[in-house]
């Protein structure tokens, strides 16, 4: 099994829960790709070519988990056909729209400069897409992650305190991630 992991604006491979995600797949004898994306030099394009210089690109087999504004990239890959019918995605305190933050919003503005095209998203992810979103993200309106949930037409899965899901919420292990990859 493959699985990529994405992190998200000022993020690396190094943060947060995903060392930890990594090292527990591995020792299943998953293959895990944590590509370090360009950011804050950020754009839709600049992240691809990271990816493709860092990875082979994806199979239907894979799976994808993204982070933040990691989520916003995997579902521009989605809108390309990129990631055409991946095993699952599981998008993780994603956003689509300005979060309020000047600095971020700036930042994030390649990924959400323009509407998603939602249709064609959910031909390459069908049902197999879990939405995660903290009932108290600091960072991230939950709205937000309704607004994808319903999109996609899955159910949002919300887990109780967990803030934006990232190091600073105290996420630098995610059991909980393990059920959505496993099942």
């Amino acid at each position: 099994m493959r699985v990529f992991i994405f992190h998200g604006t000022l993020g690396s491979p190094e943060g947060n829960w995903f060392p930890w995600l990594k090292s527990v797949l591995e020792e299943k004898n998953w293959d895990v790709f944590v590509p370090r994306l360009p950011t804050p030099d950020q754009s839709q394009k600049k992240w691809e070519m990271a990816l493709l210089e860092q990875i082979i690109k994806p199979r239907e087999t894979d799976i994808i988990i993204a982070h933040s504004s990691g989520a916003t990239f995997a579902l521009r890959l989605l809108e390309k056909e990129w990631l055409y019918h991946p095993k699952k995605v599981i998008l993780v305190s994603g956003l689509i729209d300005k979060i309020g933050n000047a600095e971020y919003d700036i930042l994030n503005a390649p990924f959400i400069d323009k509407p998603f095209d939602w249709k064609t998203i959910k031909k390459c992810c069908s049902k197999r897409v879990t939405v995660l979103h903290g009932d108290n993200d600091p960072y991230v309106p939950i709205e937000q992650a309704e607004e994808v949930a319903k999109n996609l037409e899955v159910p949002l899965q919300i887990i109780k305190n967990g803030g934006h899901l990232n190091a600073e919420s105290g996420y630098t292990e995610f059991s909980e991630i393990l059920d959505f990859i496993y099942d």
